[in-house]
């Protein structure tokens, strides 16, 4: 094996000599996943001896640095032999000793170190940095767990551990010897280190993700086992293995309050620790260390390092506050991924006081010098810039502060950003805020998931260069009204949906209809995205045919997909409601040849490879104004599927790229919102808007049952009655009601004439260049971290 071949016998005889040494078994007798195993590790072989020539490659040059506490990175078998450029061979070799090389894929876990957009793009951003030859090294944690494996039991979330590596990590290497100590105020932490490849398409970059696991100083306390108490001689490494078993716990208690900051500060710390450590092996000099390093925070999870670089700059490296501050500052750049004062992330002082007592110190140093520094500018009013302000400290004012960059992920975002949100950080340091809308990679959302669109795409650009440039699929406009291309476009988007409906009839015992349209939603649970609305169309549209049986409609499938964090009570109070409206609409036989509604169970990336392609519809239909960028969006537009969305996040993007008319667009607009905020009284839409009350009354008038667990009421009260910390219909889902639904009406006309509905879904992947991670990677690399290509 070597360079873009891989040699059969080579291959088959390092696989049979894994399963002898691993399994003690033949090949004959080895279960798929022993084989799935072994395949992995001798592709491990392979990847090695280049991961290693690209680390010494960029050895002096100037790296970045991703902190995110999510990786989303889903399967890594097949992406990794794509971006090797040797798939077809193994699966022609696999196939010829008769093992099918999909069953071996779908023997592997999605490593379960993500739930939403942030982790995902944190993964894009990975693969295209390592195809692009930039040395990006991503930090992060190693969750044992994950999010949680969702479940459905009567139709509640119920979420159960998610033990992705059980059967073992082929994928990850353990790195003993670059184990580092953190200090919390009463305890001492092992971070220790698992690194996995990151492959760059075509190329000898590989990149590395390096994941830390939390371990007790004292593993194991014989004396004490010896003195029969045997749970004691654990204690220490039950405690600080709790850091690293779940992401986001759930922090509606104080203790999951206080576990989550010593996630957050574990990982940070012991990514800096390694990188001053890494650092200190060639050069002396801390003064440098901006010149050799660019740190990115992925949103506000990882803001501790602004104190905790300079804490160990000035007390590890004894360089002076005021060098520190410098070196820290130029070193850090920040993400911003949310415009919603709720999410924007604070700490109770008496957490930091705590846990972190030296970290708060400097924090609060970091404070007092932010004041005299407004008062020095003049600025008589500070109160709104306090890092420090009513015993909590404010994580993204931290991090604007002590950074030389803060982005936004998208036009309308960092404009609100700059305009309204952080206007007055904006006015103080306007030469640090810019845009980097967000991408996705093509390798995976396309290449991928879609390898018959992709072969197309090939065909007609002549050659795969849109692989590594997709702003080379502008070069299928011209085949827009091409009826022998667009006749191939559809026949492969019908056979990824009947795909998707064989896996659907399998995994959720759900029989669907290929020739209905698929509408779609998948994304994280979240009141701002609005499942909830799209629920209350389906209920209302299976209301009306109640009503008017003869009444025409398009057959229809409606699927969701999606977590809800397991202390956010009205987001799963939305996943019973959207449940109970699918047990109705599918068990009604009126409905037969009409709807069917589908709620995934346990979303994951490997589920979502199956979903973008199928798709007939992307729903986008968050609250103006409230989505930093959206990336699913881009992945349905990638493979062809139109946009029914508000006028927010990439959105906007979107329909400038691929044209209006050729997406669905409704709702408040951002203006509007602001416009009516003060006077908007929901009880008016709820009372005018035809078949609204009807839907929304469900919650409370016994037409479904949460089971007393006043999930429905909660919801109803949100809508009509608000609640001590937002006003009714905060997300404006009764508002804009009507104006969804006079849209999904012109969603089914268009749908009916097949054929110029194909023209509008070639022009969203024509239209889709600008959305690749490559681009997003490229502008980061230039703009804000000043990194050379290898």
């Amino acid at each position: 094996m070597g360079g873009n071949k891989m040699d059969r016998e080579t291959l088959l005889e390092k696989m049979e000599a894994r399963l002898l040494t691993e399994a003690k078994k033949t090949m004959e007798k080895a279960s798929e996943k022993e084989k799935y195993h072994a395949l992995s590790k001798v592709v491990m072989e392979e990847i090695a001896p280049n991961w290693i020539q690209s680390e010494e490659r960029f050895t002096n040059s100037k790296k970045a640095y991703y902190l995110s506490s999510e990786y989303l990175m889903g399967r890594a078998l097949t992406n990794n032999l794509i971006n090797m450029q040797i798939k077809e061979q193994v699966e022609e070799i696999l196939e010829a000793e008769g093992m099918e090389f999909d069953a071996l894929e779908e023997q592997e876990e999605d490593a379960a170190l993500g739930n939403g957009g942030l982790g995902r793009l944190a993964a894009c951003f990975l693969d295209s940095a390592a195809t692009k030859d930039y040395p990006l090294m991503g930090y992060g944690i190693r969750y044992q767990y994950g999010i949680f494996k969702q479940e459905f039991n009567n139709g509640f979330q119920v979420e159960k551990g998610d033990d992705w590596t059980r059967d073992g990590d082929p994928w990850s290497v353990k790195r003993r010897d670059r184990a580092v100590t953190v200090q919390f105020h009463d305890e001492e932490v092992v971070a220790l280190p698992y690194d996995m490849p990151i492959v760059g398409y075509g190329k000898n970059t590989i990149n590395t993700l390096r994941l830390w696991e939390a371990h007790g100083k004292k593993a194991f306390d014989l004396e004490t086992f010896n003195r029969q108490d045997y749970q004691g001689a654990l204690e220490e490494e039950i405690k600080a293995s709790a850091i690293s078993k779940v992401l986001y716990p759930d922090d509606s208690t104080e203790e999951g309050k206080i576990l989550r900051l010593k996630q957050q500060y574990f990982f940070v710390s012991a990514s800096l620790q390694d990188l001053i450590h890494k650092y200190k092996e060639t050069h002396e000099d801390f003064r440098e260390f901006h010149r050799f390093h660019a740190i990115q925070l992925n949103d506000t999870h990882p803001a501790v390092a602004v104190p905790e670089l300079m804490r160990l700059l000035t007390t590890e490296e004894e360089l002076s506050w005021e060098d520190a501050w410098e070196v820290t500052t130029k070193t850090l750049a920040y993400t911003n991924h949310t415009l919603m004062a709720e999410a924007l992330e604070q700490w109770p002082v008496d957490f930091y006081k705590k846990l972190l007592p030296e970290i708060y110190e400097i924090i609060h140093r970091i404070h007092n010098q932010l004041l005299v520094e407004l008062r020095d500018r003049g600025i008589s009013s500070p109160e709104e810039f306090q890092i420090i302000h009513h015993d909590s400290i404010k994580m993204a004012w931290l991090s604007i502060y002590g950074t030389h960059s803060t982005n936004g992920v998208a036009e309308l975002h960092t404009n609100l950003l700059k305009n309204i949100e952080l206007k007055h950080w904006y006015d103080l340091y306007p030469d640090r805020f810019n845009n980097k809308t967000n991408g996705i990679t093509q390798r995976r959302w396309l290449l991928k998931s879609n390898p018959e669109l992709s072969e197309l795409i090939t065909e007609l650009l002549g050659g795969d260069d849109w692989v590594v440039n997709l702003e080379k699929l502008q070069g299928l406009r011209k085949y827009g009204e091409d009826e022998k291309v667009l006749e191939r476009f559809d026949d492969i988007k019908r056979e990824k949906k009947r795909e998707l409906a064989d896996f659907i009839q399998i995994h959720e015992d759900i029989t669907i209809d290929p020739e209905s349209i698929y509408d779609i939603q998948i994304k994280r649970l979240h009141e701002y995205k609005r499942q909830l609305l799209m629920a209350f169309y389906i209920l209302d549209r299976y209301y009306r045919i109640k009503d008017n049986p003869k009444e025409e409609m398009y057959p229809r499938t409606f699927i969701f997909g999606a977590k809800a964090a397991p202390g956010y009570f009205r987001a799963k109070g939305i996943i019973k409601f959207i449940n109970e409206v699918k047990k109705l609409v599918n068990e009604d036989p009126d409905m037969r040849g009409k709807m069917k509604v589908v709620f995934v169970e346990n979303y994951r990336v490997s589920y979502a490879e199956k979903l973008f392609p199928a798709a007939d519809l992307s729903e986008q239909i968050s609250t103006a104004g409230k989505e930093a960028s959206g990336t699913g969006n881009m992945k349905f537009m990638l493979n062809g599927a139109p946009t029914i969305g508000t006028y927010d996040g990439a959105n906007i993007e979107i329909v400038e790229e691929a044209g209006e008319e050729n997406n669905f667009i409704f709702g408040l607009r951002v203006e509007d919102i602001e416009s009516i905020r003060e006077s908007y009284d929901p009880k008016v839409p709820y009372e005018k808007v035809a078949g609204l009350k009807r839907v929304v009354d469900t919650l409370v008038d016994g037409t479904f049952d949460d089971e007393n667990t006043g999930m429905f009421q909660d919801l109803y009260d949100a809508l009509l009655k608000g609640a001590h910390w937002h006003k009714p219909d905060h997300y404006f889902i009764l508002q804009d009601f009507e104006d969804y639904r006079r849209t999904q009406r012109q969603v089914e006309e268009a749908y009916r004439d097949r054929k110029n509905w194909m023209k509008k879904a070639w022009a969203n992947v024509a239209g889709a260049g600008k959305f690749s991670s490559d681009r997003t990677i490229e502008q980061y690399a230039k703009e804000i971290w000043e990194l050379q290509k290898g």
